[in-house]
């Protein structure tokens, strides 16, 4: 008899109800596929998108979750041994096959990495997708420098909150947005030396203290303030838009003349399946554990109660990565 799983299942676009939790059958894995059993997940708002409809390759039925922490449970082509720790993001999860929202999971072997790790689920299920985005987006699109003075704009976003953490440990001077007054503390506990109120433009704000511009941005609110952003950075800064905290994907005039100051450059980082198994996922591990790097856990959930933690990432309520525990 086959074995089963409990699973959170979308059928069809909609609000955070359109997630029902239901028994499915275990994936079996291939030669070359790993099958995980899943401890824990974080939540990222390409699954509320991919929600919501606006995600047009995916289609419906499909288990989301773009990745999953837990134990290998079988690995038939001997990559990995039964009972390895292991991390998974990316490479078509939760949209081009079943994702992370389940108890077990069946991904390609080349995007798994194991880890040698005394961290609990919960944190643990914070750190995939979060620290590759955050890394990757310093290092790979940004080539952040030590010296280098750093805008991140969406400072409260869980990348935010890690990059931040990571480039002042490199030696960057870190300055981060909120719209939110009371949220200052949160962003200098996690690194950020100077704190800006955004109310949509900061560029005045921003020269007053840094006159001649940031060195680099990254843009984690998207669209909406991309202009701005671009306005903060000096000649031969850089900006990288990663992050789409405001739900807009497009901007609806673009002028590239006028949009982007002459000698700044605009980047992206997109971080699939390849920039994962870059990442020294087992470095950054190890500062956590020794405290040399935190990661703001916003809210825990449990699997039953995944329509409500997708309520509060609808709602930008968590104040840190949400995570969900199996």
């Amino acid at each position: 008899m086959a074995k089963t799983m409990k699973a959170a299942v979308i059928y069809e676009s909609g609000g955070p109800e359109v997630l029902k939790l239901e028994t499915c059958p275990v994936p079996l894995p291939a030669d070359g596929e790993v099958q995980i059993r899943v401890k824990a997940f974080g939540l990222n708002r390409s699954e509320l998108f991919t929600r919501q409809g606006h995600s047009p390759t995916v289609k419906f039925p499909i288990i989301p979750g773009i990745e999953a922490v837990g134990v290998v449970e079988d690995a038939p082509g001997g990559e990995f041994q039964r009972g390895d720790i292991v991390a998974t993001a990316m490479g078509g999860m939760g949209r081009q096959f079943n994702g992370g929202y389940a108890e077990f999971t069946r991904v390609p072997a080349t995007q798994v990495r194991k880890l040698e790790t005394s961290l609990g689920w919960e944190t643990l299920g914070a750190v995939p997708e979060m620290l590759q985005t955050a890394w990757g987006s310093l290092f790979k699109s940004l080539n952040l420098e030590k010296g280098d003075r750093l805008l991140i704009r969406g400072g409260t976003s869980s990348v935010g909150l890690a990059a931040a953490a990571i480039a002042r440990k490199h030696g960057a001077v870190v300055a981060a947005t909120t719209r939110r007054p009371e949220r200052e503390k949160l962003l200098r506990d996690n690194g950020a030396d100077q704190v800006f109120i955004d109310t949509g433009e900061i560029t005045g704000q921003v020269r007053e203290i840094f006159p001649g511009g940031v060195s680099k941005v990254l843009e984690l609110v998207g669209t909406a303030t991309l202009k701005d952003s671009l306005r903060c950075a000096k000649p031969k800064g850089v900006v990288c838009m990663t992050g789409m905290v405001g739900d807009k994907w497009s901007l609806d005039s673009f002028s590239p003349m006028e949009a982007i100051p002459t000698a700044v450059s605009l980047t992206t980082y997109g971080g699939g399946a390849d920039d994962f198994v870059r990442t020294p996922l087992q470095d950054l591990v190890e500062q956590l554990e020794t405290g040399a790097l935190r990661v703001q856990i916003g809210q825990v959930f449990s699997l039953d109660r995944i329509v409500e933690a997708h309520r509060c990432m609808e709602m930008n309520a968590a104040g840190g990565k949400i995570v969900v525990l199996t």
